[in-house]
């Protein structure tokens, strides 16, 4: 019996644009995110899906709903697919992270697992929290097909988690705006089948980098 996930992370948004962490700040998708959105909708209209998931916050729940509205379906807001909270660190672009907490972004940097930003969450959180949240995904949905609009910190923590990468190491993959990533769980072995599928989309901004 085999679950499988389309894992997509929200469409565009200005700060995206801007270079700017997000985290749990609130940011609406722009016009080239509504657009995406639309394109994943249409990629996926011949997609049967049990389910449709996505993050609370309003960039993931949109970009959801329109795939929701063409496949006649509810969404469940899922507040544990919420982006990493990244703490002092949101709103910052690197450059200003840099500035303005040298010490820390080299932390951050560094990827160290268990170094948490005032006020926000360690990389190891993130990971525990991403993947509990598959494995009750999974669970729930036994042999069945979800839909899950995340984001790129999610995303990230998932990929790891499924094939086994540390979290210290540097990312080595692509995580664009409304890309199609295809996870899958046989007989509670996860397994990658496609990641960064961007042939609906005209360009989409890869996560950045911290």
């Amino acid at each position: 019996m085999t679950t499988r996930i389309c894992l997509v992370r929200h469409g565009e948004t200005d700060w995206n644009v801007a270079r700017r962490l997000q985290g749990h700040e609130d940011m609406p998708l722009n016009a080239n995110g509504r657009a995406q959105a639309a394109a994943l909708a249409a990629a996926l209209a011949g997609t049967r899906f049990d389910a449709i998931y996505s993050s609370d916050l309003s960039r993931a729940f949109d970009t959801a709903e329109a795939v929701a509205t063409r496949l006649g379906m509810p969404i469940t807001r899922l507040p544990a697919a919420r982006e990493r909270n990244f703490g002092v660190f949101q709103g910052l672009t690197r450059q200003e992270a840099e500035q303005r907490f040298p010490e820390m972004q080299a932390r951050v940097a560094r990827r160290e697992p268990d170094f948490v930003p005032p006020q926000g969450e360690s990389l190891r959180q993130c990971f525990e929290r991403v993947a509990a949240m598959l494995g009750e995904l999974a669970d729930r949905h036994a042999g069945q097909t979800l839909l899950l609009v995340a984001h790129g910190g999610v995303l990230d923590a998932a990929r790891r988690f499924v094939t086994g990468m540390p979290l210290d190491q540097p990312r080595d993959f692509e995580l664009g705006n409304a890309a199609l990533n295809w996870l899958a769980r046989t007989e509670g072995i996860w397994h990658l089948d496609v990641w960064d599928d961007q042939t609906h989309l005209s360009g989409s901004l890869d996560e950045l980098p911290m």
